[in-house]
């Protein structure tokens, strides 16, 4: 079963074969559930001209902010992206291009892309600018968008616990948007906090199977939050 092993040891084998101008996924909720070490080395690697396919665009000195930070996303597809100046500052310039997706819409398009679906139709939008230059349906009495998915070269996910073999556990605000990218990437690259053997993880309780997966490194976390609200003392 050895051939079996996904298990890579740097970050230079994990992201081997990502160039410029590729289309990155990069898992998520805020900054819940990011691949920070994937991103830290993307910036370190240098490449440029990336269409990054998330949740959000990270904050200025992390998360996928640092790749903005560096000129290294040409195109952001998201559905939040409020928390980033530098993300504000290359939009309105004009040197980002911006696909704001709704919430549910962007996750809909990475599920049906990972699962061989080209296209689906969606209320959400219809009538808005959102709905500009797309194919719209009456079905049912009802109107509806047609939306294309979408799938990228590669796929930077997150997880909890991996095995060997890539069977991915998500814990928490993580089980978003990362085990519908982790199908949607021609190359799915795993960060985990813990890799054990297979055999080790429940089946009952396996997210993603290791099918999707192509390479798995162990890795740690910083905890950031992107809001701090306290309560005022009294």
């Amino acid at each position: 079963m050895a051939g079996f092993n996904k298990v890579v040891h740097s970050y230079d084998e994990a992201l081997a074969g990502l160039n410029d101008n590729m289309t990155i996924m990069v898992g998520g909720f805020g900054l819940c559930g990011i691949p920070e070490g994937l991103i830290n080395h993307m910036v370190k690697l240098g490449v440029k001209g990336l269409t990054a396919i998330s949740n959000n665009a990270g904050v200025d000195d992390f998360g996928l902010g640092l790749l903005l930070k560096q000129h290294q996303i040409s195109t952001m597809i998201a559905s939040y992206v409020g928390e980033n100046a530098t993300f504000e500052q290359q939009m309105l310039s004009g040197e980002l291009n911006v696909i704001l997706t709704p919430q549910g819409t962007l996750a809909e398009k990475i599920r049906a892309g990972g699962a061989g679906i080209p296209a689906f139709f969606t209320a959400t939008g219809y009538g808005t600018p959102i709905a500009d230059g797309k194919e719209t349906r009456e079905i049912k009495g009802c109107h509806y968008v047609l939306e294309e998915s979408l799938t990228a070269d590669f796929a930077l996910v997150r997880a909890w616990k991996a095995d060997t073999m890539g069977n991915l556990v998500f814990r928490k605000t993580a089980a978003n948007f990362n085990p519908m990218m982790a199908t949607a990437g021609k190359i799915t690259v795993v960060e985990a906090e813990e890799i054990v053997e297979p055999g080790e993880l429940d089946p009952n309780h396996i997210h993603t199977p290791g099918i999707y997966v192509d390479r798995v490194i162990k890795a740690s976390f910083e905890k950031r939050i992107e809001q701090r609200t306290v309560k005022a003392a009294k």
